[in-house]
């Protein structure tokens, strides 16, 4: 019984087809017909339980690997290893578990977003009846203020506006009246429909139900949003194919090694099996997913001072690396509050300044406008709020704005209303009649064509090119006029040819300033912006043309896509940053398309309509303040402050925390190269260990986190936001870091083993040499941590020295574990330590410093020849 195309038939129709009455259904067709299509709400989802949810967090290649390090080392009683392992892997899945259920709450928020009562009538009688009982045939009434329950059709219309923005991003409330239209009208121009969790703004209305629940448009969207592949993080899918890599690598070269000590070295099997544990814990970076963990949460905090609320970790690396961000228009780059712009007038052009709805403003150049002003604030049926300096509006947005504009220009508003015609679509225009110190008059409002028509002795060519140059500049436009008279009454014929033209009044949802800047700072730093909004062609690229989009000149609507394929659509994408009267399809194609093209896209939006696209997106970004619950719950980011401009602080921690991450990775991948390759060439060699197994063990335990976790603290380094956005499939192992891997494991091997072999020729005993080493690789470990720290410049620097109070406070902790262990007795016996001479401690901190300066004359010059 659900109906095709309601909106394009005539209302007479659709209550055939929908066997319904206008006095409405009886209690028992109601009940029947709610047992056939079940209630009015979104079914929902069945959602794993919290077991199911908690071990499908270990389902990781790098995860398997490390519970296996966990086994092997448990198996031979090295507790402390097995402990720090565990740790790491039970702290990702929890806070993988309570970050899970994104798109369940996304379609609870839709679901809550339906009415929960209703004004029917059933058998002729009014009655009110819950929201979830609603069927298709039902007629249901309305007034100014409701809540759409259900789809409608409309019977009946009175005066009658309705809020959509939630659907179709437009700003100012929709005219609607019982004539059909096309039947591929776009949603925000089937005026013939009321729309399910939309507001009636004016005007009263009688409707027959048409859908309920899932075959709702909120319900169609909420089915839309539920099928929406969600994207990995590119950082989070580049780290899956780094561990698959990485543990296949280290099984390898373990079992050869095996292979090679007992065939070749004919070593004894215990021994060399605790070696090869060693090699393949050091090998292992188990300390690395715990740090990215925790680097990812700094950045929350971060960003959460920048008023952006993180929903899901690895979002804070996806906004860091977008290039395109698509942005709805009202309430994202526009206020969402109509004001008055400009007038115009037989005198001239006016433009009017000021904020929201606020009667405070200029006006300019002066002129005497308050017989326009005295006719926009009694032919009004708003009303302003000042609630502790904060002007609100109640009823139509436009008359709100109206009244502002009188209250700017000082208008007196106290006259008494004796009469009105309220706004119909067919007529288009509203007429008052007052009494007052002007006299009695009668004011008009309305379409600028039809008012114009109404004014006796008027060039109506030329102030309609007026209007129409006002509208193609994005002004929503009326014209008003007035009549004296000397009646109680309005007579409506009267009316016709008897008008005395005051002017024009042009009104738009003014840009937010802020946003101006956040754009600009953007395009600075390579990301391009582009506004998908529901919104009027027109309006859409004025608005662009303030904010400064790129290329505000074009515009696509949402009938333009709908003519081109998949393969156009990704050409067009690319140039044009304007897209107007768009539908949740639409929008979720175009993230598709520029995904398509290697490009990570943000999306930013509010509205239940953009909840799709904000999913799809590598970052969601949803408005909090007046973001639907939909929104939020779809998205990745949340503004606290419905600011444009947090985004592109968002952008700027994102980087940061990237950056940071890299820093990680570049310090890790190195270190524990550089300290397997140390064992594993003295056991092909056949020559002493530079270092024990539990050595190895030690300073991978006391080096592998603390010394990373360091690098999660690093401030932004000048010049992040001066970097073109990396690309959606750049490598975490670039050709540079693998070079970087190489060089720094070859000075680590040599710096070693040349410390190993200085002392043993020396005549030092096995186990003091063994000391020498393995503090020579901590040493190494530490200026690689600062040499590490700027990766955009040089480390030769007062600032790079001093660092940061997290790096020295690490620097210090490891330095005094390794006095401990190298002079402590107790300590000396555990680890087979035994104390180093003070010029060979010296000697030690010198080769650190050589290491430093080699590594920092090779970046020095491949930074030289990238800027060539």
């Amino acid at each position: 019984m659900q109906m095709k195309d309601p909106h394009s038939r005539p209302a007479a129709d659709c209550l055939a087809d929908l066997n319904a009455r206008p006095e409405g259904l009886t209690a028992t067709e109601a009940a029947e017909r709610l047992a056939m299509h079940g209630p009015n709400r979104l079914p929902e989802t069945q959602a794993r339980g919290p077991l199911l949810r908690f071990l499908a967090q270990f389902n990781n290649v790098l995860i398997y690997v490390l519970l296996a390090a966990a086994v092997v080392t448990g198996t031979l009683q090295h507790w402390i290893d097995t402990g720090v392992i565990m740790a790491v892997v039970l702290a990702n899945a929890v806070i993988g578990f309570v970050q899970e259920g994104k798109a369940e709450s996304a379609m609870l928020a839709i679901r809550q977003m339906l009415a929960p009562r209703a004004a029917v009538l059933r058998e002729g009688r009014r009655v009110t009846v819950n929201g979830a009982t609603l069927v298709p045939g039902d007629i249901v009434l309305l007034e100014a203020g409701d809540k759409v329950p259900a789809d409608l059709r409309l019977i009946e219309a009175r005066g009658l506006a309705a809020q959509e923005a939630i659907l179709t991003g437009e700003s100012v409330p929709v005219d609607k009246a019982t004539a059909p239209v096309a039947a591929d009208a776009p949603i925000g121009d089937r005026r013939s429909m009321l729309w399910s969790g939309t507001l009636v703004t004016q005007g009263t209305a009688r409707g027959v139900v048409t859908a309920t629940g899932p075959a709702t448009e909120i319900g169609r969207i909420g089915g839309l949003l539920a099928g929406v592949e969600q994207l990995t993080t590119p950082l989070v899918a580049q780290m899956d194919h780094f561990a698959r890599w990485l543990s296949f690598l280290i099984l390898l070269v373990v079992a050869l090694l095996l292979g090679w000590g007992v065939f070749v070295g004919h070593m004894p099997f215990s021994d060399l099996f605790m070696t090869v544990v060693a090699i393949a814990v050091s090998a292992i970076p188990e300390g690395l997913p715990a740090v990215m963990t925790i680097t990812l949460a700094i950045g929350v905090q971060a960003m959460a001072r920048r008023n952006a609320i993180v929903r899901r970790l690895p979002a804070i690396e996806s906004i860091g690396s977008v290039s395109v961000i698509c942005t709805d228009k009202t309430g994202t780059l526009t206020r969402n509050e109509m004001v008055v712009a400009r007038v115009e007038t037989s005198a001239g052009r006016f433009d009017i300044t000021g904020e929201g709805y606020a009667p405070r403003g200029d006006i300019s150049p002066p002129g005497d406008l308050s017989a326009l002003a005295l006719a926009a604030g009694l032919c009004n049926d708003a009303a302003l709020h000042d609630r502790n300096g904060v002007w609100t509006v109640e009823g139509d947005p436009m008359e709100g704005a109206l009244l502002a504009f009188a209250g700017k220009v000082g208008a007196p508003l106290g006259a008494s209303r004796l009469d009105a015609i309220p706004f119909d679509s067919r007529h288009r225009f509203m007429a008052v009649l007052t009494d007052g110190p002007a006299g009695r008059l009668i004011h008009v409002k309305g379409a600028p064509e039809r008012v114009l028509g109404m004014c006796g002795d008027l060039d109506y060519a030329l102030w309609h090119d007026r209007a129409e140059a006002m509208a193609r500049q994005g002004l929503r436009v009326l014209a008003l006029a007035e009549r004296p008279t000397t009646g109680d009454k309005i007579d409506p014929a009267a009316l016709e040819g008897g008008l005395t033209f005051t002017g024009l009044v042009g009104l738009i949802d003014p840009p937010r300033p802020e946003a101006i800047a956040a754009v600009a700072e953007c395009r600075a730093a390579g990301i391009r912006v582009k506004m998908i909004t529901g919104d009027h062609a027109g309006t859409a690229a004025a608005i662009a043309a303030q904010i400064g989009l790129q290329n505000p000149d074009r515009v696509l609507t949402g009938a333009d896509l709908d003519k081109l394929d998949d393969a156009q659509l990704a050409l067009e994408v690319a140039s044009v940053d304007v897209f107007a009267r768009t539908s949740p399809e639409d929008k979720l194609r175009l993230v598709t398309a520029l995904q398509a093209s290697g490009l990570s896209v943000a999306m930013t939006g509010d509205g239940v309509n953009d909840a799709p696209a904000l999913k799809r997106a590598d970052a969601g970004i949803a408005m909090g303040l007046k973001g639907s619950e939909a929104a939020k719950e779809a998205a990745d980011l949340v503004l606290a402050d419905d600011n444009f401009a947090s985004i592109a602080a968002a952008v700027r921690e994102g980087r940061t925390v990237y950056d940071n991450l890299k820093k990680v990775i570049s310090w890790t991948l190195p270190t524990n190269a550089g300290e397997s390759m140390v064992i594993i060439v003295a056991l092909i060699a056949g020559m002493s260990l530079p270092m024990t197994a539990v050595q190895i063990l030690w300073v991978n335990l006391i080096t592998g986190i603390t010394l990373g976790l360091a690098l999660a603290f690093e401030p932004t380094e000048k010049g992040t936001m001066a970097h073109p956005p990396r690309r959606r499939d750049a490598p975490i192992l670039s050709g540079e870091l693998v070079w970087h891997v190489v060089l720094v494991a070859t000075l680590f091997l040599a710096a070693v083993f040349g410390m190993f072999t200085y002392a043993l020729d020396r005549g030092y005993s096995l186990p003091l040499a063994q000391t020498i080493a393995m503090n020579t690789l901590v040493v190494l470990e530490i200026f690689h941590l600062f040499f590490i720290r700027n990766i955009h410049g040089t480390s030769l620097t007062w600032a790079a020295a001093r660092g940061t109070k997290v790096v020295w406070t690490v620097v210090i902790a490891i330095t005094a574990a390794q006095f401990a262990i190298t002079y402590v007795p107790v300590l000396q016996t555990v680890l087979g330590t035994e104390s180093v001479a003070l010029l060979d401690g010296i000697l030690i901190v010198g080769i650190g410093a050589a290491f430093f300066a080699i590594i920092e004359i090779e970046k020095q010059i491949r930074l030289g020849l990238q800027r060539r």
